[in-house]
């Protein structure tokens, strides 16, 4: 399989994990209702969703460079689709906390692994590229997946999302089966697990990239934890929270543009970060202006536009030097900033102020 298509598959795994969170956001107030739990314990599914991620992200990472790329995705995809069955046919919400547990541990293999096989067929001039064109890709995703979340939750309740990410999950096995092939080189040596991780944990720039890639995260996946209730709120149902998404797209789709952009004039990924880190700043105090209204999107789409900037970039220099062993690395580094982001919804989860968490 050439480059070319390999790389559209690519694109469509890698924005598959983010679909799947930002498709079942709109479901949460409906959750809430249907298994008869307050918002906060409906906005828990988000949180233990990105703690079980991060443990599926370190297991699929380490399994790749064990029995190759295309076997972990695969199987990782399958975990996803047995996960989503269970949370279509449950009926108690600490199952539904289970179902989403499982699937969100499958679902992992989208990231990890797709990440690993980028590092596997690119070098870091034609990487940081093509992290460049994963985070436009990563910028339709949302509007896609808040658009469709809202309609189906407007005519099929929360099952029509969960049959609709049942299908899903069907689609990407057979595309994986049909068009993926193996990356992983004979010649990368056998990973030393406890020395690749002791070798992390004493790498400061990982613990850099670790904390910016968290925090990005936590700001940008805070809106699809408490956003549904803001919106219910004000008056508004969950098909126009869906519309919200198409606002937060062309915020994220101008971050992707300017970061390709300055990168094609060869301004320093360091000094893109910094830009996205000041545009967060001004967001945050936006929202804290406008968080009774709906004007509160105007902050919104500052950090949406910083996070389409920095997260390409972090993750293209994040782990450079260890290419030879790129699946246990990364799933290490995935380890680290998703378990943040899961304890940062959590937390988020309980303050249930948007504004206070980007501040």
């Amino acid at each position: 399989m050439n480059k070319k298509t390999t790389l559209m598959l690519l694109t469509l795994l890698i924005m598959f994990p983010q679909f799947v969170e930002t498709i079942y956001s709109p479901a949460l107030p409906q959750i809430a209702s249907g298994f008869m739990v307050n918002h906060q314990e409906a906005s828990r599914t988000i949180s233990l969703y990105f703690m079980a991620f991060a443990i599926g992200v370190v297991f699929w990472g380490i399994a790749s460079d064990v029995i190759g790329r295309r076997k972990a995705m695969i199987y990782g995809l399958v975990i996803y689709g047995l996960g989503t069955i269970l949370a279509l046919l449950c009926t108690d919400f600490t199952i539904l906390l289970i179902a989403r547990s499982i699937a969100a541990f499958g679902a992992a293999v989208g990231s990890v692994v797709t990440q690993t096989i980028l590092r596997d067929l690119y070098d870091k001039k034609e990487l940081t590229r093509v992290f460049s064109i994963m985070g436009i890709a990563l910028s339709v995703s949302p509007v896609i997946g808040l658009l469709a979340g809202g309609i189906l939750v407007d005519n099929y309740g929360y099952a029509g999302v969960f049959l609709a990410l049942l299908f899903l999950a069907f689609l990407l096995i057979l595309l994986a089966l049909r068009f993926l092939s193996e990356t992983k080189k004979e010649t990368d040596i056998k990973p030393n697990f406890i020395g690749v991780f002791k070798e992390l944990l004493c790498d400061k720039s990982i613990w850099l990239s670790m904390f910016l890639v968290g925090l990005f995260n936590i700001m940008f996946f805070s809106y699809y934890s408490l956003a549904p209730f803001i919106f219910e709120q004000l008056g508004l149902s969950s098909i126009q929270f869906g519309y919200s998404g198409i606002v937060l797209a062309f915020s994220s789709l101008i971050g992707a543009l300017i970061n390709k952009k300055m990168i094609y004039r060869q301004v320093q990924s360091y000094d893109i970060i910094l830009i996205a880190a000041f545009l967060t700043g001004i967001g945050a105090v936006s929202l804290l202006l406008f968080k009774d209204s709906l004007w509160f999107l105007m902050g919104v789409m500052f950090v949406v536009i910083a996070f389409g900037m920095a997260i390409p970039n972090i993750l293209s220099l994040a782990l450079l030097k260890y290419k030879n062993v790129a699946g246990t690395a990364g799933s290490f580094f995935g380890l680290m900033y998703y378990t943040l982001v899961g304890i940062g919804l959590a937390i988020s989860g309980w303050l249930k102020d948007l504004g206070l968490v980007l501040w």
